[in-house]
């Protein structure tokens, strides 16, 4: 159960940055001109979203850590993790539902020359989204319940050096007496045999 609890933080987390990624490279939303243009613009989610590669990149990073980090930084990553999510939903949901002008200015820029809010505004006729905002807000949503669980759970996840110290004590344990211990002992037997008039060399 132990384990478990830290493959479920660590894939989501791990998961949602990776679709994140992956999102940032493809078409989020589709722009017609006013001005009677047949193509519409397609504005990829890196445009439309400029946090959305260093977030996800940074959720990879972060769910790749927590197999090996101590407790304090498990709870570190694991609100930083729940943070990255909660931006990445809140800002991939808006793009989503209300597609707005502001996403697809970059590019719309890039296309004509313009610039400015009011002069991007009226020369784009219709925004459209595609699924892939959708795809980055639910790994958004992915990576909060990551960070989310790793702080329920983190306190009970195994430290990685426990397994080695517990096999390298245990010997000493089941054998008795260490090394030290033993010669120890060897030279307060040789002591008392001398003292008794015992050469111990004749054993």
């Amino acid at each position: 159960m132990i384990a478990r609890a830290r493959m479920i933080a660590v894939l989501g987390i791990v998961l949602g940055g990776a679709v994140g990624v992956i999102s940032s490279t493809q078409t989020w939303l589709e722009v017609a001109l006013r001005s009677g243009s047949a193509d519409a613009l397609a504005v990829p989610g890196a445009s439309a979203m400029a946090l959305l590669a260093p977030l996800s990149l940074a959720a990879l990073a972060l769910g790749l850590a927590l197999t090996v980090v101590g407790r304090v930084l498990r709870y570190a990553f694991g609100v930083l993790a729940a943070a990255i999510g909660v931006t990445m939903l809140a800002g991939s949901a808006r793009i989503a539902f209300e597609r707005p002008v502001d996403a697809a200015a970059s590019v719309v820029t890039s296309a004509t020359g313009l610039s400015g809010r009011d002069a991007i505004a009226d020369l784009v006729e219709a925004i459209a989204a595609t699924a892939w905002p959708f795809a980055a807000a639910v790994a958004g949503l992915v990576i909060l319940a990551g960070g989310l669980w790793t702080l329920a759970t983190a306190h009970r996840w195994r430290g990685s050096g426990r397994r080695y110290e517990r096999e390298t004590s245990a010997p000493t344990a089941r054998g008795g007496a260490r090394p030290h211990d033993a010669s120890r002992d060897n030279a307060i037997d040789s002591w008392d045999d001398l003292s008794h008039g015992d050469d111990p060399t004749d054993r």
